[in-house]
Parts: C-alpha cells; structure tokens; sequence
C-alpha cells in the first residue's frame, strides 16, 4: 500500500465525498449543514455509517443537536 492512500469502505450517498473532503477541511461539523444537496436525513444516516465504520466520531453526546468530526 501506498503511503498517503487509505483503504475506505464503499459508501452509497451521492455526495458522500463531498462530505469527506468537507470533514477533512473542517474540524467538526453539523449533521444538518446543507452540503452538496443532501437532505438532513440523508445527511445523518451517512454520518451514522461513518460513526460505525469508525471513521468519525460524534463529539457533542447530544441525541437532538449532533456535531461529528474527525
């Protein structure tokens, strides 16, 4: 493997890398900023297969108001 180059699971949203490149240029961010169109929703299923996969974690500890970052 190839330094630099990370294996990453396969992930099905549209924008999902959209929302990678957004998580690595940011510190944290909130489930329902409006990032390349996705719906709230949609938005926090993908953070919640992120948050499973191990790839981020969720930082506020809130169930209503969720901030995810790396």
């Amino acid at each position: 493997m190839r330094t630099g180059c990370l294996p990453l699971p396969k992930l099905r949203a549209k924008a999902a890398g959209a929302v990678v490149e957004k998580l690595l240029s940011d510190d944290a961010i909130i489930a329902s900023e409006n990032i390349a169109g996705m719906s709230d929703r949609g938005l926090r299923r993908l953070f919640d297969r992120l948050v499973e996969l191990g790839a981020v974690r969720e930082l506020s500890g809130r169930p209503t108001f969720r901030i995810y970052g790396l």
